[in-house]
């Protein structure tokens, strides 16, 4: 690690390059396992996300081992994740880092303090995590730590959408050493997210993710944490009951939350199945808490407009590792407080499917209109054409009768034929003879 003028009194890493390549600017969130930087790829020139481990997470020593990690992970190309680009460890200080995506947006925690989500903007969250589950668990990974803080909301480019949800820290539980985390019996997640067998000490599958999934989403709809409180409280109470889904979300969203909430993990649907079920959700409007939500913007007078993959600060809601017996001290108030709703543009209308908006009722009725005015200008068409063909035909026919008729009625005269010249004796007389027998004349 290099260091430069510009580094930050009391952080080792703000201003320095790491691994000769990556240069450290800004602080852009600081968990329990990690920090994240703002930094500069100097190879390429392109902005990057840094996030250096804290030494409690170290455990990367076998290179081999971290470079057929890091190229599993960086194969992992999806639209709804954030790209993973290098993975290395800084010979000075002896920290591990991860070089990733940088994405413009806010994550999902910091929206939420916005108010809840539309049924629209949830449906749409929910296929696009949904979707990137099922890529990484098609590869064997198991994300582990599916909270609000891990999904990075990136501005959309389409009117009917605001923005697209990307999943970060995928497969970290890999690229450190999960077995030296496992004989410690740690519990490496987020303890309100965490499904039952994680809580039990059983090793997760990707029916985990679906439950952690089936969480964040219930708060995106609800804007309340399922299971608050603290660390012990907050990851035991989901062994004691399920979580609350209420009525109004509609009978299709409590009947796929409560599938992906299931206790069993072989009771929940896997990420692909829920991907396709999250199309199929009703988003029109209700009376439920969601339905009238402000849709998010990207503009806050109160902070800076990018945000990367991890808070500002560690709260209860930050990546921890614990154990049932111990308390972690979290902070509890900012996971239950009440949300703060700020009036934004209504977006609901995209929303709506083109069946259920307005004006599709008086929209059919023209589309009728014109549908039967050009069917009836096609029936005059296939009338008109062929009498104009016949009409043609006969002028045509009566054109020719006339020619040939006229050619038939003019008198035809006799062309008048020169007198053959007179030939004396018997000769002249055979040969007048045969000339009266030719022209009648005798």
């Amino acid at each position: 690690m290099t260091t430069t003028p510009s580094s930050v009194k009391g952080d080792p890493f703000a201003g320095a390059t790491l691994g000769g390549r990556y240069r450290v600017d800004d602080l852009i969130g600081r968990g329990g396992m990690a920090t994240v930087y703002r930094g500069v790829d100097l190879s390429l020139g392109r902005p990057v996300a840094v996030k250096v481990f804290a030494e409690a997470a170290e455990g990367i020593d076998d290179a081999e081992r971290r470079r057929s990690e890091t190229a599993l992970l960086a194969s992992l190309a999806h639209r709804a994740l954030v790209r993973l680009y290098d993975a290395a460890r800084d010979d000075e200080t002896g920290r591990e880092f991860l070089v990733m995506e940088l994405v413009e947006g806010r994550d999902l925690r910091e929206a939420l303090k916005l108010g809840p989500l539309s049924p629209a903007d949830a449906a749409g969250l929910l296929a696009d995590l949904a979707e990137g589950l099922h890529v990484i668990h098609d590869r064997g990974i198991v994300h582990r730590d599916v909270k609000p803080a891990n999904v990075l909301l990136e501005p959309a480019h389409l009117p009917t959408r605001t923005w697209n949800a990307k999943l970060a820290d995928f497969g970290i539980a890999r690229l450190i050493d999960d077995a030296r985390l496992t004989r410690t019996g740690l519990l490496v997640g987020t303890p309100g997210y965490l499904s039952p067998e994680q809580v039990n000490g059983r090793p997760p599958t990707p029916a985990a993710d679906v439950y952690s999934l089936g969480l964040l989403v219930l708060e995106a709809r609800t804007g309340v944490t399922a299971f608050p409180g603290p660390a012990v409280e907050a990851a035991s109470a989901r062994l004691a009951r399920d979580p609350d889904i209420p009525e109004s979300l509609g009978p299709d969203w409590v009947a796929l939350l409560r599938t992906m909430t299931a206790r069993e993990p072989a009771d929940r649907p896997t990420a692909l199945e829920v991907a396709v079920a999250a199309t199929q959700l009703d988003t029109a409007a209700s009376d439920d808490p969601g339905a009238t939500a402000p849709t998010l913007a990207f503009t806050d007078a109160a902070g800076p407009d990018t945000v990367a993959v991890t808070p500002a600060a560690p709260t209860s809601d930050d990546t921890v590792a614990v154990t049932p017996a111990v308390t972690t001290p979290g902070d509890a108030a900012d996971a239950t407080a009440a949300t703060r709703v700020l009036p934004t543009p209504d977006r609901s209308f995209f929303a709506t499917p083109a069946a259920a908006r307005p004006d599709a009722e008086a929209a059919s009725s023209r589309s009728q209109l014109r549908a039967q005015a050009r069917a009836t200008g096609d029936r005059e068409r296939n009338w008109v054409r062929p009498l104009i063909a016949i009409g043609l035909l006969l002028a045509v026919l009566g054109v020719a009768a006339w020619i040939i008729i006229g050619a038939l009625s003019a008198p035809t005269a006799a062309p008048e034929l020169e007198p053959l010249p007179a030939v004396p004796g018997d000769l002249g007389v055979h040969l007048e003879q045969l000339d009266q027998a030719v022209t009648g004349g005798g």
